[in-house]
């Protein structure tokens, strides 16, 4: 933990210490993502107009089959235990596990045509409905919020994009998973919550001062930084130095910020607002994710589970440490359930809903035949995800599967059109490029993809 209460300095010349400026200095340092504040820009006068998103990240794969694409005519072993219901949009059906959402189909679409053909792993999913692309040769390409600060930068204090709670771990590939800002730098990375909104004692980790450190004391550490600037004018002059200032400056606002406390700040919301999300992990994420959102963050990615092994998740193959498909619908389905549609509820009640993309989406579908330890295992020939929220329609099915669930029937959509979808909605030229490895440009979105014109 960086400390900014250290004792015995050793001193300059005169006046201040060499440690306390690295003290200083290394408050730049605080989370693993402060330098994505660099492009941060205070908020004008004007009204921003500019389009948010919440990616809600479901880690695991959902079965298609069984949540958003059923198919009640398929033979017993392919169509599963759950029966199609209505919603509220006529000639839509989900199934039976989602009643919640079943009431609120006019504010999302499902694109039932999604697929790949890269590896059945979870990690290169990952990366593909992340960014857009698959890594190949070294090269790690930057999640869509990243994408989104480094064009449009922060607004204020606030960075410009937030992962929550935890960046995905180990899901069997041994593979970056898409969440960091890859060939754009560290400084692009999204904020990184890393801490348990759910939990009794949640705080934010290395976001707002210890609690041993005064206010009084947050200035003087201010006040010290500036001290030692005319002394290290010709070190500044080069562009790491600007860098280091720049962070150290932003993290200082960061920190002394009334308005990035108050983002944070989930016990300013009511014990009806919390339960109505869902007291645990994902529903707590979800509730702040709106926060964030509300205060001026432009992106937020909530990762729905950090791991596929020895929790209960989306990935049913069945068999242990994995999970079947009983339990994804009796303990994780009615925690997106609630937590999804709270979250729709909550920002079309504030006025967000216009301007707030909401998406959720997996790595991968499941297999069509259920297998002999009653799951599903990898498929990524098909399946469904959704959309909805700011410039996207939502009421609308995108795409279809074919009778059994194992490819496009209609209309296939590669995880770079997804991401071409979201480019354009969040006011991105998808063909605009961006400095990649060795400075070469590299478009936005991947060459030739289009967005999904039926969205909008």
């Amino acid at each position: 933990m960086i400390r900014l209460d250290t004792s015995a300095p050793a001193r300059l010349c005169s006046g201040p210490s060499r440690r306390d400026f690295l003290h200083a200095g290394a408050i730049s340092t605080l989370g693993l993502s402060l330098p994505s504040f660099l492009r941060a820009k205070e908020a004008s006068g004007a009204a921003d107009k500019d389009i948010n998103c919440i990616m809600l990240f479901l880690l695991g794969g959902p079965s298609h089959l069984d949540t958003w694409d059923l198919k009640p005519d398929a033979p017993a072993e392919i169509r599963g235990p759950f029966q199609p219901i209505k919603t509220n949009v006529n000639g839509i059906q989900i199934s039976e596990i989602f009643p919640k959402m079943a009431k609120h189909a006019d504010k999302y679409s499902l694109v039932r045509s999604v697929y790949h053909t890269a590896t059945a792993v979870h990690d290169t999913g990952h990366q593909m409905m992340q960014t857009g692309r698959l890594f190949t040769g070294g090269v790690e390409h930057p999640h869509i919020g990243c994408v989104l600060g480094y064009e449009k930068g922060g607004r204020g204090e606030l960075p410009a994009h937030v992962l929550l709670p935890r960046p995905m771990g180990r899901t069997g590939g041994n593979l970056p998973h898409g969440q960091t800002a890859g060939y754009l730098g560290k400084t692009y990375d999204p904020f990184v919550l890393n801490a348990d909104p759910s939990a009794p004692d949640f705080k934010v980790p290395d976001l707002l001062p210890p609690e041993y450190l005064s206010a009084i004391r947050a200035e003087r550490r201010q006040k010290l930084r500036e001290a030692v600037d005319g002394a290290l004018e010709k070190f500044e002059n080069n562009a790491a130095a600007k860098q280091l200032d720049d962070s150290f400056n932003l993290a200082y606002r960061l920190m002394s910020s009334p308005k990035a406390r108050e983002a944070f700040a989930l016990e300013k919301e009511s014990a009806a607002n919390k339960d109505r999300y869902g007291r645990n992990r994902f529903g707590q994420c979800c509730l702040m994710a709106r926060r964030l959102i509300e205060a001026g963050v432009r992106f937020v990615t909530v990762n729905m589970f950090e791991t596929v092994f020895d929790e209960i998740t989306w990935d049913i193959h069945g068999s242990r440490p994995f999970t079947d498909i009983q339990e994804m619908a009796r303990l994780v389905a009615p925690a997106f359930d609630s937590a999804y549609t709270a979250l729709l509820e909550d920002l079309k009640d504030r006025g967000l809903y216009e301007k707030t993309i909401v998406c959720a989406m997996g790595e991968f579908g499941r297999t069509p035949k259920v297998n002999p330890a009653g799951g599903r295992d990898h498929h990524p020939g098909v399946w469904t995800i959704i959309m909805g929220g700011g410039p996207i329609q939502g009421g609308r099915i995108v795409g279809e599967s074919d009778e059994l669930g194992y490819a496009p029937k209609t209309k296939p959509i590669t995880p770079a059109e997804v991401a071409a979808t979201l480019f354009k909605a969040l006011g991105l030229d998808p063909h605009r490029e961006l400095p990649g490895p060795q400075g070469r440009p590299i478009p936005i979105a991947d060459f030739g993809a289009s967005p999904i014109k039926e969205l909008f």
